[in-house]
């Protein structure tokens, strides 16, 4: 669409009545314009003006079909109108139009009233009328309403009159007024953005120089807020279980969100202070390169900016530090995600768990047996069947269970786990030692008393009787020696060949209970064993036939006090025997035996007394008893095992071999085959722990002379633990940022004379742009490259109150400049401007 010619003293404003006085000729015009308004009512073509009476008086209201025409109000007379230049040239002429249709009878359309008119008082008025239907046409003000006595700032007679834009030339007015509600609605959002930015900027060109860097020391102080909040969270539950709070919040949650505002905060003074720094990177005496405005530039919007400024100044000037700021706040993220560990520790909860411990011993305390009156006198059947299982078989297995093995004691946890602080209980304590150096080797003729099958008595007196013999092998030094392992060298007898493996030999007579004569024991610590034996191991047929040394063992097993540590964990039980103590006060025999002749040379008998209840006080002064009588009946239990023999006879394989035991009862011997024998290996001193302990169980397991341990139960959960190294990073960026911001902002104090606070503003670089034939001329020069790479090669300066100036050698040099006009009159003129120079060093 061409434009209309546009005066140069035009005002920008279209809807502004400008009054024309013209003097001497008022009353000429005024005659004028009478004679026009006479001839015009006398013409017989015209047409009177039609108004409609349903529309209002603005043209927003008027339909297409009709448009009113109100009078002109006369307006206050001026003497004199000096018009002043407008800084802008941006109206457009736009011609005016007006339709009538009339109501009742078809009316030609007539011509717009005229520009140019004269008042009744002869002033000539010009007034630019309204085009209602037209989108380039300003929003005309009610013109009745307008208050002409008020002067106006801008002069001249101009009213102040709101600008306002039709929506559409053809909309109704009831839907223009819905648009321009809408209208208003986004300009008060606008308007509301544009205070705010306007109140910035009243900020950043205070002369306070707090208030210059406000924005930028507030954003400081939220991101340092927001570590603080960080870690006092952390020093709040440090060790402590997961915080639970409303809403499924988490503290990995409010450490990630907190994180995320303290970056985005911190960000803010170290873009802003680039931005700034931009602008003082090109004072000085010497010049810079026009490429490192954008490095500057995009320094403060990212990291590869920050990069390549980091480089361009070789970290040697304060931007680096905000560059380098920039980039390692790239690891800020995972550095708060590293602070946090949630491991599963053991944690004291409510409720005790309890173990039972034994002070005492009575098994028939719940009853005895008696026949005739008189008390029946027996072993404790619970401690006879343990013991069995470990003179005959291997023990009692332990089961594996949870993290431990499964509690042979009465125990009670109330959670996942319990401890029990060291603790006393009255148990049963085995101690073995190596004896292979109380046996010697030789063949010596004795008794044959560990044969399988003694002979029948010839006189008949007794069922058998043990012959002699003579036998090579390893015997124990007494004075009636025994032998503990080796072979029968007989000929032509019964017992011919016959091999003693294993044996166990009391150190005791099993019927007069006195000690054997001549053996010089290595224990003796004892004041009240159970058992005290001798046990020698041949292990195969081959090292007993090649007179080898056998394996041998003194072991005693006696009543003791034991501290135990106890814990259970899961399900599994774990026990820890940290002390062991035994009576070991030695006196007198404590027995009281009586030999019982039969008549008619029958078996002798004996009868043997315990005179001694057993005391023992440990260390801690706990007083633990049992009774003689328990005592007595415990070690029977032992007599039944030892002495016993393991012998083969007629036989080369040593799984027919026969045990021999419970050789106090003589009349008719008891033998049986065994699967696993427990005596025949080296593990003897293992064997007897494990017989002890499970002893020990027995008594911690009955239901009298008993009482429970309490100790602390604990339950795993999953704490904070805070691994404070990992803040190093944001704290130190927090730091260095304060640094750098406090450093700029005495920089730009010291600058405020030469260089504005214009930060990052786009603003401040559209002001002081290149000029407009540098900008031209870099853009044309397309045979030294792009404007980018002119950029490279073009150095500048800032000058204050002058602007930009550019020096040194480049494509873009003042001379060139001067040549621009010419580069299109012929090949030659371009290639003289290739080969122009630019002044050395010289400003322009």
């Amino acid at each position: 669409m061409p434009r209309f010619p546009v005066s140069p003293y035009w005002s920008s404003n279209p809807n502004i009545p400008i009054f024309l006085d013209q003097g001497e000729d008022r009353e000429e015009h005024k005659e004028r314009k009478e004679d026009k308004n006479t001839s015009n009512s006398v013409q017989p073509r015209h047409v009177p003006e039609h108004v409609c009476p349903t529309c209002e008086t603005s043209s927003r209201d008027t339909p297409i079909h009709c448009v009113s025409v109100s009078p002109a109000a006369a307006p206050p007379s001026y003497n004199s109108i000096t018009p002043q230049v407008p800084p802008y040239r941006q109206h457009l002429a736009v011609p005016t139009l007006t339709i009538e249709t009339p109501r009742e009878s078809w009316s030609r359309p007539q011509a717009p009233s005229r520009t140019l008119q004269i008042d009744d008082e002869g002033r000539p008025q010009v007034r630019f009328r309204r085009n209602a239907f037209s989108p380039l046409s300003p929003t005309t003000t009610e013109f009745d309403e307008l208050d002409w006595g008020r002067k106006s700032q801008v002069g001249l007679g101009i009213s102040d009159t709101p600008f306002k834009h039709d929506i559409s030339p053809i909309t109704p007015g009831t839907a223009e007024r819905r648009g321009e509600e809408r209208s208003e609605s986004t300009q008060n959002a606008s308007n509301f953005a544009q205070r705010v930015e306007q109140k910035l900027w009243n900020y950043t060109s205070s002369h306070n120089v707090v208030k210059r860097w406000i924005i930028e020391i507030i954003s400081w102080t939220l991101s340092a807020a927001c570590m603080a909040g960080i870690c006092v969270m952390l020093f709040v539950y440090k060790n402590k279980t997961i915080p639970r709070w409303p809403l499924g919040l988490t503290l990995n949650a409010y450490i990630s969100v907190l994180a995320k505002v303290a970056s985005a905060a911190l960000m803010l003074p170290v873009s802003e202070a680039l931005g700034q720094l931009k602008w003082s990177w090109f004072q000085g005496d010497s010049s810079k390169k026009l490429w490192d405005f954008e490095l500057f530039d995009s320094a403060s919007r990212g990291p590869w900016g920050s990069f390549l400024l980091l480089v361009r100044t070789k970290g040697k000037t304060l931007a680096a530090l905000g560059a380098a700021v920039t980039l390692m706040a790239l690891a800020l993220d995972p550095f708060f995600q590293q602070v946090v560990e949630y491991p599963e520790v053991w944690r004291l909860q409510e409720g005790q768990g309890g173990i039972q411990r034994a002070f005492g011993y009575e098994p028939f305390a719940q009853g005895q047996e008696f026949r005739n009156g008189t008390q029946n006198v027996d072993t404790d059947a619970t401690m006879t069947g343990i013991a069995a299982r470990f003179f005959y078989d291997n023990g009692t297995m332990s089961v594996t269970f949870g993290r431990g093995i499964r509690s042979e004691v009465p125990l009670a946890c109330p959670h996942s786990n319990c401890t029990w602080e060291t603790y006393e209980t009255l148990g049963v304590h085995s101690e073995c030692v190596d004896a292979s150096d109380k046996l010697e080797f030789k063949c010596q003729r004795a008794k044959l008393d560990w044969v399988q099958f003694p002979n029948t008595d010839p006189e008949g007196v007794m069922d058998f009787i043990y012959p002699n013999g003579s036998s090579c092998g390893w015997w124990l030094k007494a004075d009636k020696p025994v032998l503990m392992s080796g072979y029968n060298v007989d000929r032509n007898s019964n017992h011919s060949g016959e091999t003693l493996i294993v044996r166990a030999e009391p150190l005791y007579d099993i019927f007069s209970r006195n000690f054997m004569p001549g053996y010089v024991p290595k224990l003796n610590n004892s004041r009240n064993p159970i058992s005290h034996t001798v046990v020698a191991s041949g292990l195969t047929l081959e090292n007993i036939y090649n007179n080898a040394t056998p394996i041998a063992h003194e072991c005693i097993v006696s009543w003791a006090v034991k501290t135990l540590e106890s814990s259970y964990s899961e399900g599994g039980y774990v026990e820890k025997v940290t002390d062991v103590f035994v009576n070991n006060t030695l006196t007198e025999s404590p027995w009281l035996t009586r030999h019982i002749p039969m008549p008619n040379n029958a078996m002798d008998l004996w009868e043997y007394i315990y005179l001694e209840n057993i005391t023992m006080v440990s260390k801690n002064g706990n007083t633990y008893t049992i009774d003689n009588d328990t005592h007595l009946l415990t070690l029977s239990i032992f007599d039944d095992a030892f002495p016993s023999y393991y012998t083969l006879l007629n036989s080369t394989n040593e799984d027919d071999a026969m045990l021999s035991y419970k050789r106090w009862k003589t009349i008719v011997p008891y033998t049986r085959n065994v699967t696993y024998n427990p005596l025949l290996y080296n593990n003897i001193s293992k064997h007897f722990d494990n017989m002890a302990e499970a002893m020990t169980n027995l008594l911690r397991s009955a239901t009298n002379d008993v009482e429970m341990v309490l100790g602390p139960s604990y339950d795993q959960e999953a704490i904070v633990e805070v691994r404070w190294w990992w803040l190093s990073l944001p704290l130190s960026l927090l730091a260095f940022t304060g640094l750098f911001l406090l450093a700029t902002i005495l920089r730009s104090s010291k600058e405020n004379g030469v260089v504005g606070v214009w930060k990052t503003s786009a603003i401040a670089t559209i002001l002081y742009g290149l000029p407009d034939h540098m900008t031209e001329k870099m853009r044309s020069e397309k045979e030294h490259g792009t404007p980018r790479a002119q950029a490279k090669m073009v150095k500048v300066k800032w000058i204050p109150k002058r602007g930009w100036r550019f020096s040194g050698a480049s494509s873009v040099s003042p001379t060139s400049v001067a040549d621009h006009k010419h580069r299109h009159s012929s090949t030659s003129s371009i290639a003289s401007h290739k080969l122009r120079q630019s002044p050395p060093n010289e400003w322009i």
